[in-house]
This record gives C-alpha cells, structure tokens and sequence, in this order.
C-alpha cells in the first residue's frame, strides 16, 4: 500500500513551523521521525495533506541539565537517549527502557516528541516519564504551555496538545535519593504491560519518603496505584521486597484495566500484581 500524495514542508524556525501548521489547518501535521504517523497514512487512518518536517529546526533536539532538571529535546531519538551519558547518569531506568522499545529501525528513527504526541496506548515512555514527575512543553502561535506528563495523555491516541501546537521538550526532576526502575511484557513489539516504579528515599537512604508507580499498556492512558504508593511510603527501604506483593494486589485491584486483543481484564490484573511487584523489587535493589 503506497502513501497518499502530500507536501513536505522544511521550516528552519519554530515560528515557521507554527505559521505553517496554522496556514493549513487541519490538513497539516508535524513530521518528525514518522515511524507512527506515516504507518498510520499508510493505512488511511490518518489523512494530510500537508508534513512540517521538524527535523530542520533548531533547538528541538539534545538533552541537557538546567538546574535541577534534565531537559529533552522532543526530537531526540530512542537511540540517542539509550546512549546519552546525561540519560545513562542521570536516569539509567529511562536509558534501559529505551533500550527494549519496539525495534532498532524505530528506536534509530522514532522522537520522544513524536511517541508522546501519538500517544498509542500501548508505548513505554509516558508510563516512567509520569513516575519521574515529568512535564512536557508545547508551543503555539500563542505561546507556550506546560502539562505535567500525568495529565498530557488524556486516553488512546488523545492528548492536551492542541491543534497546531508543537511539543517542544519534556523536562525530568533531578531527586536526590531516587531509585526507578521500569518492567515490561509485550508481543510482537508492543508492550502488553509496562510498569514504571520510582521510589524516593530519605536523606540516610533507609525509608521510603515517597513511592510513584504507574502502569502502562493495560488501559488506555498510564494510571496511578495510588493505593500501593501509600502501603509504600514511609516503609524501611529493606523491607520493600517484603511488602511488594501487597503493593502488587493493591495496584491490580485498583488500576483500570481494558480488555483487547493482548488479554482478557482478570488476565491483565493479574500481569499488574505480577509486574508491580517485579518493578519494586527491582527499583530497591
């Protein structure tokens, strides 16, 4: 099946890209890596007529510390943030989850900007993003606008960015005392089930002082165990192995699940428990 015919525009501004997109409305899209967006034309899911290829304009890709925080360029690839010695130092969970998405051709051509935009429901990035605290940046003729990564991904394929905007950069805390880990099961590429744990110890690195988790792939956005990060929080960071199990039910009684091709709902509950315990006891260890 042959792509339908398009223009490819190549601003070398981000103010052009935004006066393109705005000039062709609903006909244009943001063109970056196009591993997602041109499958999706492909098939006729998605119909432009017009690409802004991204790829030209200045400071959308790199990766690099402000202060307190890790910025990333939204068209770094999969591939340069495996290998990024900022990524690698400062967030090693997020550097080897990269490594297990989908295939080299698509860790080699695929953004994080064009993953989060997309927001298929069964991607790996926002779920450790969201438990990292991240906050993703995108730009409008307007301005620009900030949406923590918790609320950026409103359902499949459904995000806060609005028409015409460009996602720019996601930004990631540096915390002290912060251990993460990522887990996942998956077939033909795509994760069944991706659970990102990030627990935060005290000062001494002996007790838990706050606990993120959340579960990806098995709903239609990443959820919140809110119930296991408070049978987490304020336990001896040894005892965590000991109490994963429960934060496990926990999480597989309360995440929303939804069920589909890759399993049935009390399959999936079961992978939760299974996948939250396995992110703990891999987060502390």
């Amino acid at each position: 099946m042959l792509l339908p015919r398009f223009a490819l525009h190549r601003p070398a501004a981000i103010a052009d890209a935004l006066a393109m997109l705005a000039e062709h409305g609903e006909d244009a899209s943001p063109y970056a890596g196009g591993t997602e967006l041109l499958l999706a034309m492909k098939h006729r899911v998605l119909r432009y007529a017009h690409l802004v290829d991204l790829k030209r304009v200045p400071g959308l890709a790199g990766v690099r510390v402000a202060g307190d925080t890790l910025v990333i360029g939204a068209l770094a690839t999969h591939r340069a943030l495996e290998r990024d010695p900022l990524v690698v130092r400062h967030l090693p969970a997020y550097a080897a989850m990269t490594a297990q998405i989908a295939n080299v051709r698509v860790r080699a051509a695929g953004t994080l900007g064009g993953n989060l935009a997309f927001a298929e429901p069964h991607a790996d990035p926002p779920a450790l993003l969201a438990a990292l605290d991240a906050r993703v940046t995108v730009a409008g003729v307007d301005g620009t606008r900030e949406h923590t990564m918790d609320e950026f991904v409103v359902g499949p394929f459904e995000t806060r960015r609005a028409p015409g905007e460009i996602l720019t950069h996601v930004t990631v805390p540096l915390v002290a005392g912060r251990r993460a880990a990522y887990v996942r099961f998956g077939h033909l590429e795509r994760p069944t089930i991706g659970v990102a744990a990030v627990l935060t110890l005290d000062a001494d690195g002996r007790t838990v002082r706050r606990a993120r988790i959340r579960v990806g792939s098995v709903g239609g956005r990443p959820a919140a165990a809110v119930a296991a990060e408070q049978a987490l929080t304020g336990v001896d960071a040894a005892a965590v192995p000991d109490v994963s199990r429960d934060a496990g039910r926990r999480a597989a009684d309360e995440v929303p699940v939804d069920a589909d091709l890759r399993g049935a709902e009390d399959y999936k509950r079961h992978l939760v428990g299974v996948f939250v315990e396995r992110a703990l006891r891999q987060a502390v260890a």
